[in-house]
């Protein structure tokens, strides 16, 4: 096929999506609606086909799945489960092998992300009671979760979303357990591997602290110089700051003008906002010097009340995102303040409420006693710490709900029963159960989600549309005289998995799956292998923090680098990839 108008368009709208997702000009949601928009003004795809992602089954399944895995989240189920199997365990290796188990074997049917949100509060206390650094746990944490996920259809969205293109394409539907051939084998590779030689790889938060600081996570916080403070009038070199035990100024703000670095002769006025970097008991440190400094007004309001401190993560697709401190109206919506952030792999400054908030990083906020009730539906951030006990559980109400999935699942796997219509009895004994009220269902879906697969849907829509697939499939197929079957899907496997690292899984597989059964309709094969290849590059995702919504989970917490993932992670993907491409390439006599 030539290069048509269509495909020219079609190849200068993923240049720009794949330009905006990397460089966030935009949501991810507006991109991918701008990118439609641009293909449905272009006549190649109608606004029909633009919609009709919002009516595709495999979507449905999903927002079903995301219901039921809320259900559990919060009837706090796991919690206890979590509780009463990692009491027992007291020494690093068995601990984290218990703990990528669980996670994994969990992973393969519920939705990863709140499993992993449940798990990093366990995971903190319990490395803080055994003085173990937590970035020792926090990866193994997040791979196990991506591990388990793909060892069925429903562990991840992104396999849904592969089977929901399959199914747009006219393809047969891919069967829950095809996926297990290559998942389960990994999984076992994947364990072993993070217990002994990626677990020599990973760091030591403890071993790396910038001069002087001694904590796991380095925060920012905002002191101001009040009416009558002692400082007022002495230099900076002489106030005593280097008497405050894990702290060091960094910053001095004063008429909104940025001070940095801090000449030892500057004379501190009253109102200068003073910028520290330290651990989590800084603000502690700040009032007990008494310098006579207090902190911004609607935060000192918090700390004389009756408060708790609570550590928190932006979520990938959080509201606050993109939004500053001072803009996200967090004391009215959560009943908390922000008194510091903690941002991996770069420098901030300027006062706290003017910092732009981005998606991994870890917030210490005082918490009043209405921010455990108003967070239970929230998707804008997860609770690092642990602030309460579990609330009380119906273990049997629960459990037959838990057996009624497992049934539904193997119900749809041997029989023609849907899917869909299994999972949908599933949720309504939930619903009859009360396990989760009727009103709590819509609070607990993320509409970001539902619309990044809509999206990609519509997209992959258009790449066959327009024929940028076949054309595309045309010029990687004349690799055919230095490629074989094998060595093809390890190509679309890596191309899939290094777009989704740096992009986003959604917009790899829009891209990708169109062009990788091209490729295999080219070749003449079996295009079964080539849809699953797909599936495994684009959720197989160890190489970047903000390749797979686990991993950046962790990355502030566990105080990573980009350096750590892609250490970690590029043996990791490279075993995978090799080893999803042989066992399909066996499989389906390729």
């Amino acid at each position: 096929m030539g290069l048509t108008s269509a495909v020219i368009i079609l190849l200068i709208t993923v240049v720009f999506l794949l330009s905006a997702l990397y460089l966030e000009w935009f949501r991810p949601t507006v991109t991918f609606f701008i990118s439609i928009l641009v293909l449905v003004l272009a006549n190649i795809i109608s606004p029909e086909e633009a919609l009709s992602g919002f009516a595709n089954e495999q979507l449905a399944v999903i927002v079903v799945l995301l219901i039921i895995s809320d259900m559990f989240r919060k009837s706090s189920v796991i919690e206890v489960l979590f509780n009463r199997l990692f009491g027992r365990s007291n020494t690093v290796s068995s601990f984290k092998l218990m703990m990528m188990s669980v996670v994994a074997g969990l992973s393969a049917f519920f939705n990863n992300t709140p499993l992993v949100a449940m798990m990093m509060p366990y995971v903190n206390s319990w490395s803080k009671k055994q003085g173990v650094a937590a970035s020792k746990l926090l990866i193994p944490l997040s791979y196990a979760a991506i591990l388990g996920g793909c060892i069925t259809l429903i562990g991840t969205s992104t396999n849904l979303i592969v089977n929901g293109l399959a199914v747009e394409a006219g393809f047969t539907a891919l069967s829950i357990f095809d996926f297990t051939a290559v998942g389960l084998p990994m999984l076992v590779i994947g364990i072993v591997y993070l217990m002994f030689l990626g677990g020599r790889l990973l760091p030591d938060s403890r071993e790396s602290e910038v001069d002087v600081f001694m904590s796991d996570r380095q925060y920012f916080v905002e002191a101001i110089i009040k009416k009558g403070s002692r400082l007022i009038g002495t230099s900076a070199k002489h106030a005593g700051f280097r008497n405050l035990e894990g702290l060091y100024l960094v910053e001095i703000v004063r008429n909104e003008r940025n001070i940095y670095p801090i000449p030892p002769d500057f004379v501190l006025e009253e109102d200068d906002a003073l910028i520290f970097a330290g651990e989590t008991t800084a603000v502690e440190e700040i009032k007990r010097q008494n310098l006579g400094l207090t902190l911004p007004k609607m935060v000192d309001h918090m700390a004389m009340d009756k408060t708790s401190v609570n550590e928190i993560v932006v979520s990938f697709n959080s509201s606050l995102i993109g939004k500053k401190v001072k803009e996200t109206d967090f004391r009215a919506r959560f009943d908390a303040a922000i008194v510091a952030i903690h941002r991996n792999g770069e420098n901030l400054s300027g006062k706290i409420g003017d910092i732009m908030l981005k998606a991994g990083d870890v917030l210490l906020v005082f918490s009043g006693s209405d921010f455990l009730s108003r967070t239970k539906t929230n998707q804008a951030f997860y609770i690092l710490t642990h602030t309460e006990s579990p609330s009380p559980v119906n273990v049997y109400k629960v459990g037959a709900v838990f057996l009624s999935l497992i049934i539904a699942i193997i119900a749809s796997a041997i029989t023609a029963f849907p899917l869909l219509i299994a999972l949908s009895c599933v949720l309504l004994l939930g619903l009859f159960l009360k396990i989760m009220p009727l009103s709590e269902v819509r609070k607990g879906l993320d509409f970001d989600l539902i619309l990044l697969i809509a999206f990609g849907l519509a997209f992959g829509k258009a790449m066959i549309n327009s024929g940028a697939s076949i054309y595309l499939a045309e010029g990687i197929s004349t690799l055919n005289h230095w490629l074989n079957p094998l060595l093809f899907l390890m190509f679309i496997f890596l191309i899939t998995n290094v777009l989704a690292a740096y992009i986003t899984n959604k917009a790899a597989v829009a891209i990708l799956f169109p062009i990788s059964v091209a490729i295999a309709s080219e070749l003449g094969l079996n295009p079964v292998p080539f849809i699953l290849i797909v599936s495994f590059g684009a959720a197989a995702n160890f190489i970047t923090p903000i390749g797979y919504q686990t991993n950046l989970m962790v990355y502030g917490p566990g105080s990573y680098s980009f350096k750590d993932f892609m250490r970690i992670g590029w043996p990791l993907t490279l075993i995978y990839m090799i080893v999803s491409a042989f066992v399909l390439t066996k499989m389906y006599s390729l």
